[in-house]
Order: C-alpha cells, then structure tokens, then sequence
C-alpha cells in the first residue's frame, strides 16, 4: 500500500518518538516557514532546538502525532504544551539566528497575556505543526489540530493558543475555530537594526490566535 494510501492513525506523543518527531518537524520548519527561511536556519539547527521541547512533550502528554498504520512511520506532528508550562532549559544554547523569531513572538505574548498568567491546566499552546509531504493532502494538518483540541478538552483545558507565522497555518487554524487577536508585521520588525523578515513581508506576518475549549 502506498503513502498516499495508507491509514493514519492519531495518537499523544511518547518519549520514543523523539528522534522521529525532531527530524520532520527540523526538516518541514526550514524548508516552509517563513521566519525559520529568512533567518537561516539550518535543520540541525532546528533539530537542537525541537530537542530541547522533547522532555516536556513527553511529560506534558499533550502533543499528537500522525503516524502511518503498519508502519509506524511518523508523519505529522503538532507539538503542544501548557501555557504555565515553566521557561525550558537549554535555550541559551540555541543559535542566535533564533533570537529574532522569538522576539517577533515574544511580542505577540506579551501584548495578549497583559501581565496575566495562565494557570496550569488552564490553556493549551499549540506551536509547532509539521506534516510530512508524503501524506500531502490528506488533511492530517487539519485532523492533528483537531485531535489535539479534542485531547486537551478532555483533559480539562479550556482555552487554545497559537502564534500562526505563515499564511497555511493561519487558513488551518481559522478552519478549525480560532480568531485573531495580536499580530505583528514581517515587513516592519526590526531586530538589533535589522530587518530580519523583510524577504518574508508578502506573508504578512505572525498572528496570535485562541479558540475556547470550554463546553
């Protein structure tokens, strides 16, 4: 049976799936995303930091990943952790070509959150979303975002974030229910005197988005 074919199946991330989990979504980010593109980061860049995320994915228990039935290959993969989850260690380690990203994202935080914190169990944030191209077309994007809204609802979450950088991950999560709340512009971000997204501008830029969760 081929790919295009094949069954998926759906299920909450496990400690073995890192290896698996940190080379789609290295490989899917640096290749589509905007802000990974025009930062220029590499995929063993990328894979250092999606390392770093494995131990909470594993512990948190509320990423989902894809997989084809049979196989077991992993082909989708939309990490998520608790927005009280406490900062990771080992960010400092990261190349500084990330700092600008995560400064365009900080941004758009900060601006939402307003001095809030968010309670453990309170929200979901939803930040990495990776399918492979093997199963291009298949929906899995859209069906990890539901299954992974499912998931959290069921384990009491009432609310759901996402920084959305690119128009694709934007039209998927309005399709499954989220509004815009805070964005920012590519074309006007400036970064230690640079405009580090300018290559990007047509994209727009990042939104913040939230769905509720609640019954």
């Amino acid at each position: 049976m081929t790919d295009s074919l094949a069954p998926i199946e759906y299920s909450v991330y496990a400690a073995s799936d890192a290896d698996a989990m940190v080379k789609l979504l290295a490989e899917t980010f640096t290749r589509r995303d905007p802000p990974a593109v025009a930062a220029g980061l590499t995929a063993s860049e990328f894979e250092t930091f999606v390392r770093i995320l494995c131990p909470n994915a594993a512990a948190d228990g509320l990423t989902i990943v894809a997989k084809l039935t049979g196989t077991g290959e992993l082909v989708g993969v939309m990490l998520t952790e608790d927005c009280a989850s406490p900062p990771l260690q080992g960010l400092d380690t990261l190349s500084p070509k990330f700092d600008p990203i995560f400064d365009i994202l900080g941004q758009l935080d900060t601006e939402y959150w307003g001095g809030r914190t968010a309670r453990p169990g309170e929200a979901l944030h939803l930040f990495l979303l990776g399918v492979s191209d093997r199963v291009a077309g298949r929906g899995v994007a859209h069906q990890l975002l539901a299954e992974c809204l499912k998931h959290g609802a069921r384990r009491g979450y009432r609310l759901a974030i996402t920084e959305a950088t690119n128009k694709v991950s934007q039209h998927i999560f309005r399709k499954q229910g989220f509004v815009p709340r805070v964005q920012r512009s590519y074309q006007s971000h400036c970064f230690n005197g640079r405009q580090v997204f300018a290559s990007i501008a047509d994209h727009g830029g990042p939104i913040l988005m939230d769905k509720s969760l609640a019954p």
